[in-house]
């Protein structure tokens, strides 16, 4: 019996340490792209290894820290409707969550008919040249591969949970900014989405409503005004903005939900199509394992609904 409980504890012990990237989910219906030809752009000073960290609880929950191979995980519909969804987990932009805002969500909307592809973006901290639009850079690459793969007429969108939020939020304003050369033909095609789907999105950058752990990793310790103004959601909304749908618990203690509210006002201000739900609990970070039971479990259901009822999906 002592032998079992040994062996136990250095298989549970042994799940908690980093394990290297390559363990992404494989399938019949699921296949990793790269983002970039060789070396992401900026990686000169770059000198951190990627890691995969999975954390001990009762479901798999794992992150990605020191990003340095960004990359598309694509799940592919069993009946697809032709549309495409990029998907950009959270973490505070400290590591990207894998599972609870990833794979797991993925698996929702191929099962409704969407193409996902959960992506693994660089991180700001990690000493990159583009600094706070190194995750930019992959999402808008991101949005073009995804774009030359879909085809004429392919309906791209975009959906990110809470620092997730913020990139692809950036990426719904800011997808003409020139953040890097381009490499190939992809590069040739629009990186604005055609629709945006924004949980619990860290928005702001600025007192009293930041999330201050967001604010750190991306912009420094000492970032200026300015700096952080222009990481402000709510100070790029533009009348060609893509039609958004934005959703946030009201008890969220971590990212205040005036993040969402700020963000849902500019962007009526600047008549863009766009929904907002807010529901009473659900706290931050839910995905979909932690909103059950709650008011929250209903948004998979809403955004689909949302999707459908713009045409953006069957």
């Amino acid at each position: 019996m002592r032998r079992i409980a040994i062996l136990a504890f250095c298989l549970f012990a042994a799940s908690a340490v980093a394990a290297p990237m390559d363990d992404h989910p494989a399938g019949p219906r699921r296949a990793v792209i790269t983002l970039w030809q060789g070396r992401p752009p900026g990686g000169e000073a770059v000198t951190v290894r990627e890691n995969v960290v999975e954390r001990p609880g009762p479901l798999r929950d794992r992150y990605v820290e020191h990003v340095t191979r960004p990359s598309l995980v694509v799940f592919r519909p069993a009946h697809p409707t032709g549309a495409s969804l990029l998907m950009a987990p959270g973490g505070g932009y400290k590591w990207v969550v894998m599972d609870k805002e990833g794979y797991e969500a993925a698996e929702r909307f191929a099962a409704a008919g969407l193409t996902v592809y959960v992506l693994n973006y660089r991180l700001p901290g990690d000493q990159w040249a583009a600094g706070p639009d190194t995750p930019l850079q992959d999402a808008q690459r991101a949005m073009r591969i995804i774009r030359q793969r879909a085809g004429p007429g392919g309906k791209v969108g975009v959906i990110g949970f809470s620092a997730g939020g913020h990139v692809a939020g950036t990426l719904a304003l800011r997808f003409d900014k020139p953040v890097y050369p381009a490499v190939d033909d992809a590069d040739r095609l629009s990186a604005r989405p055609d629709f945006a789907i924004l949980m619990y999105p860290v928005a702001t950058m600025l007192d009293p409503y930041v999330h201050k752990g967001s604010r750190e990793e991306l912009l420094g310790s000492a970032a200026t005004l300015e700096a952080e103004r222009a990481q402000s959601l709510e100070l790029e909304a533009r009348p060609d903005a893509p039609p958004t749908l934005i959703m946030h618990a009201l008890d969220d203690r971590s990212v205040p939900v005036e993040n969402s509210l700020q963000l849902l006002a500019a962007l009526r201000a600047a008549k863009i199509p766009v929904e907002a739900h807010f529901f009473e609990e659900g706290g931050h970070g839910f995905g979909i394992r932690y909103a059950v039971g709650k008011p929250a479990a209903l948004w998979p259901d809403i955004a689909l609904a949302w999707l459908r009822r713009k045409g953006f999906a069957r």
